[in-house]
């Protein structure tokens, strides 16, 4: 018994596996928005995807991406993201690559 492997298989799936990575700066983008919170909109309306980086530019990103915490002028963050943005943002990429290279 043997076994054929060309490479057109292993290229045609690289190429694949590359534009669904190449699409992921987008995708975690939009996951990074949907977990900023919402109270004016601003934070939203803020945050821009600059080719792979995601920023968040307004004066209390930092705080409402430390998540919810105390302080020692009491509670800070948001409720409405306990966890901030990055974390959560971080997990889907991991999630969303393992999905990527498992997919055949």
């Amino acid at each position: 018994m043997s076994v054929t492997l060309t490479v057109d298989k292993i290229t045609s799936s690289l190429k694949r596996i590359q534009r669904k990575l190449d699409a992921l700066p987008q995708e975690a983008y939009k996951e990074f928005k949907s977990v900023t919170p919402i109270k004016t909109g601003n934070a939203r309306n803020k945050t821009r995807l600059r080719k792979d980086t995601i920023e968040a530019n307004y004066p209390y990103a930092q705080v409402l991406d430390k998540g919810r915490h105390m302080t020692s002028r009491g509670m800070r963050g948001s409720e409405q993201a306990p966890k901030g943005m990055t974390k959560p943002t971080e997990a889907f990429i991991k999630k969303r690559i393992n999905q990527i290279l498992k997919a055949k």
